[in-house]
């Protein structure tokens, strides 16, 4: 029997699967104060609901899925992003309807750094949105990743303006070719245009060289002011990047990508599109790169109760501290065991509960950090 992990698929245990909650914590905090409410979806849905028209448009996540089959030779899929879902939940909400969800995603593509399989994904989304709730959505990653002391950078586009750029330029394939020039941070300029030459579009990328004042001259590019500007009342940078399209097909105005110097892959990123006729908008962490950058220092008051053949003590002293809602657990066995487990599962204090310790009705409490005791009333 095989027990190794499957590629692109891991384990968290001990103090990075703390970690992960950590930081989870952090971005469902934050998510909630914007007034966002949760939702929860199924992991599995039918191969048609989760590829959807996309398929037949080449988006390379829809390629990307993992397909499954019941006993029933139903055609499933594993849920890949939570967007799509949303035309089900989202169905006679009153708007805006404002929801995030948290929760595991997969995608059968190559294996990178900040990039599994299977991922856990955190999306916030606005259905029935203008650009000002866009601008307010950046403010929403913004803090979370000040609170996670991660230097970041945020570039955004508008996909009316990419195709008001092809329009002009007479370029065929806008699909084919908006997929292309959307690589050029990840592939470069040489090969991109290579990549080009298949649809006579390479000269299309001279346009994106053009300092930003030259875009000016297109008209989509007023929601591009419009959108800084709220930015600007958010306390917000952002950095204009012509080229972005982001991969997925649905998006009709505002795309952006947020990027750290740190990881070649970005940390977050999301865009503006229609969801059952109404224009929507939402933002997507992915934790495996956050956690690459996060900077997250586990300071938790652990308590390690260790009974020394006085267990009746010992559960009502862990009950009191749990009813401060301090951490606790029992340990039952020697003290030199009960050390070296409190040592190994990062437990800030040890408290001993024996004979003596009842007598005097005091209990010894250890610091593990500076291994200062000291004794306390029960």
């Amino acid at each position: 029997m095989k027990t190794e992990k499957v590629k692109g698929f891991n384990d968290f245990i001990g103090e990075e699967a703390e970690k992960r909650e950590a930081v989870r914590k952090i971005i469902v905090e934050t998510f909630e104060k914007y007034g966002y409410e949760p939702a929860e979806t199924p992991i599995i849905e039918y191969e048609e609901f989760v590829k959807g028209d996309k398929e037949q448009e080449g988006d390379q996540a829809v390629r990307d899925i993992f397909k499954l089959e019941d006993r029933g030779k139903r055609k499933l899929a594993l849920r890949y992003e939570f967007t799509f879902q949303l035309k089900r939940i989202a169905n006679g909400q009153k708007l805006p309807y404002k929801r995030y969800q948290i929760g595991y995603n997969f995608r059968d593509e190559p294996v990178r750094e900040g990039r599994l399989r299977q991922f856990i994904q955190c999306d916030a989304d606005i259905v029935g949105s203008t650009v000002k709730d866009e601008a307010e959505n950046f403010s929403v990653f913004k803090e979370v990743l000040e609170k996670l002391e991660i230097r970041f950078t945020i570039y955004i586009n508008n996909r009316k303006l990419l195709n008001e750029i092809m329009e002009k330029e007479k370029i065929k394939n806008r699909i084919e070719v908006i997929r292309e020039i959307d690589k050029m941070d990840k592939l470069g300029k040489k090969e991109v245009i290579q990549n080009l030459k298949k649809y006579s579009a390479e000269k299309i990328i001279n346009i994106f060289d053009k300092p930003e004042k030259y875009f000016e001259k297109y008209d989509s590019y007023s929601e591009i002011k419009e959108l800084k500007k709220y930015c600007k009342l958010f306390n917000i940078d952002v950095k204009f990047r012509p080229f972005l399209a982001r991969g997925f097909s649905y998006y009709n105005g505002t795309v952006f990508e947020v990027w750290s110097d740190k990881l070649n892959v970005a940390i977050c990123a999301g865009g503006s599109y229609i969801i059952n006729g109404i224009q929507s908008t939402g933002i997507s962490f992915g934790i495996e790169p956050i956690m690459l950058l996060a900077n997250i220092i586990l300071n938790q008051e652990k308590y390690l109760v260790v009974s020394l053949a006085q267990d009746k003590e010992a559960i009502k002293l862990a009950q009191k501290l749990r009813s401060r809602r301090e951490i606790v657990s029992i340990y039952y066995g020697k003290p030199s065991k009960a050390l070296e487990y409190a040592d190994s599962k990062r437990y800030l204090f040890v408290i001993f509960i024996g004979e003596d310790e009842i007598k005097k009705k005091k209990y010894k409490i250890k610091d593990m950090k500076s291994g200062e005791e000291k004794e306390e009333k029960f």
